[in-house]
């Protein structure tokens, strides 16, 4: 393990084995090989002839070039031919006793339709796919009871949430298969969107886009919150995105030698639901629907925007509400990215989302995913002038920290380390308490997720800028383009602990089990 305990400076690199890795334990996964499948309509897109960042770095890599343009012609306009309900993922209920409220999760395989009309192995929790809402309570104590019938390892991280480093989720909480972990932990967050999803080492990838993932909701007593639609699948409504790779066999790929592995479709899915040539619909019995939206996916960029070009209230980042409610045209969220908005409908409206490469290979296109129909005759009062109070850190004291992210061929690297196991990976050391201030700088011409556990950060430069509008808001994850920067402050608050550590990483699912993570030990001071 490489420890860290002044800023690190990128040097030390060390190696590891190959990270094209197959065959993670999901039951009954298939091996056919893949072939052509016709694409029509605005939805659905069999091929991307695209890259993420500049320049064509992933696509020579090791010595190797991989041609990616062998089908230009996937990108033809038209409009969807189908409709169907909005499938709300359903609210997982707890049993509260002494105090504690108690969740059970099992981790399982089944069959769904990512690629329309072609069943595919899945993985979901209490379910074959995805998995439910969960609420929690700020100042409430949760305990989950999470039970693991893969053929694998598996974690279960709370993406965003500020819990102590025993209970993150991280690699060092990785269970067997035929296991059960039993995490306990008080809510301290505030009101929020969080998810969970699998963090074991060389297998995040193949598990979540094979379904594993749901959303948690953090529910508060402040006035913002009360004056905010809080009632689950009538007024306030998930939206899990996904972009994901298959064949036409329905295999879903999550590594370089899946995307590279012949024709393939790029299926989008909202909830689950295939929106390649289907919109959703959704009927609003309040005027004013607020919709928290997540991006699942392993390396796509989603954007959501209305379909008039209109307006959307964003009133949260991932880590809470904005000071007060902005107006937008669009959300961009890379890999792991939340956001939370309102409309006040008269009218129909179409969200759509604009999917945008992230990795070597992935969707292209603009779909429209829910359309949005008002049957309402209730009149919501103004939303509050203000929602939060944010606080801009004055960074003059804090420490800075240099962190790189880099590559060389086909690994991925934090400060010159690959990050494939606990000792391979870099380490930053610093302690409870300490105000810091994070320069992030992408060595590569790659798009990158920059995601980081355990507390919230303000955004202090972007490429050199400084931050507007909801770029004031509190993130845990934010993009990083190729050959960018960005500065990020934060504080080191309520946990410490000398066994286990945070994480830091890409979210870009393949680029995080091929090595771009690092760890974070928050000690006492």
């Amino acid at each position: 393990m490489t420890y860290t305990t002044e800023p690190a400076s990128g040097a030390g690199r060390q190696n590891t084995g190959s990270h094209a890795k197959n065959g993670r334990g999901l039951k009954g996964e298939h091996t056919k090989e893949s072939r052509g499948r016709g694409g029509k309509g605005l939805h659905r897109r069999k091929f991307l002839g695209g890259m993420a960042g500049a320049g064509l770095a992933a696509v020579a890599v090791a010595g190797t070039t991989f041609s990616l343009l062998t089908d230009a012609k996937g990108n033809k306009a038209g409009a969807a031919t189908n409709t169907a309900t909005l499938n709300v993922p359903d609210l997982l209920e707890g049993t509260t006793t002494d105090g504690t409220t108690t969740f059970t999760l099992t981790a399982q395989t089944g069959t769904h339709e990512v690629l329309s009309g072609v069943t595919s192995d899945t993985a979901g929790y209490n379910g074959s796919y995805l998995g439910p809402t969960m609420k929690w309570t700020t100042g409430s104590t949760v305990l989950l009871n999470i039970t693991n019938d893969l053929d694998a390892d598996t974690s279960v991280h709370f993406h965003g949430a500020h819990i102590p480093a025993e209970m993150d989720g991280g690699p060092q909480n990785a269970f067997a298969a035929g296991e059960s972990w039993a995490p306990t932990f008080e809510i301290l967050d505030e009101a929020k969107t969080l998810w969970y999803h699998p963090h074991a080492l060389g297998t995040t990838a193949e598990q979540v886009v094979h379904g594993l993932a749901g959303l948690i909701i953090v529910e508060d007593d402040t006035t913002a919150s009360a004056a905010l639609p809080s009632e689950y699948g009538v007024d306030d409504i998930p939206l899990v995105l996904q972009c994901l790779a298959t064949d036409t066999a329905g295999d879903t790929k999550y590594n370089l030698t899946g995307y590279l592995g012949g024709s393939l479709s790029f299926p989008v899915l909202c909830n689950g639901t295939n929106v390649d040539d289907t919109t959703l619909t959704f009927t609003a019995t309040k005027t004013r629907t607020r919709f928290r939206v997540l991006n699942a996916s392993p390396s796509d960029i989603i954007t959501v925007q209305r379909g008039d070009g209109g307006t959307l209230t964003q009133i949260a980042t991932e880590q809470g509400y904005l000071t007060e409610a902005t107006e937008v045209k669009t959300i961009r969220l890379v890999a792991g990215g939340r956001a939370e908005f309102v409309m006040d409908l008269s009218d129909a409206v179409t969200l759509q989302a604009v999917i945008t490469t992230g990795w070597v290979r992935g969707g292209s296109g603009t779909y429209d995913f829910l359309t949005v129909t008002p049957d309402a005759s209730d009149s919501p009062d103004d939303l509050p002038s203000s929602l939060n109070t944010i606080e801009r850190y004055d960074t003059s004291s804090f420490t800075a920290r240099e962190i790189t992210l880099d590559q060389d061929g086909l690994e991925m690297a934090i400060n010159g380390s690959v990050g494939t196991t606990m000792d391979s990976m870099a380490t930053i050391m610093t302690t409870l308490g300490s105000k810091e201030i994070w320069t992030i700088t992408n060595n590569t011409q790659l798009e990158h997720s920059f995601h980081l556990h355990d507390v919230p950060f303000q955004l202090i430069e972007i490429n050199g800028e400084e931050p507007t509008g909801v770029d004031l808001g509190w993130f845990d994850t934010y993009e990083v383009v190729g050959g960018g920067s960005i500065k990020i402050a934060m504080e080191f608050t309520d946990f410490a602990d000398d066994t286990y550590m945070y994480m830091l990483h890409c979210h870009l699912l393949q680029h995080e089990d091929e090595g771009m993570m690092a760890g974070l030990m928050v000690m006492e001071s």
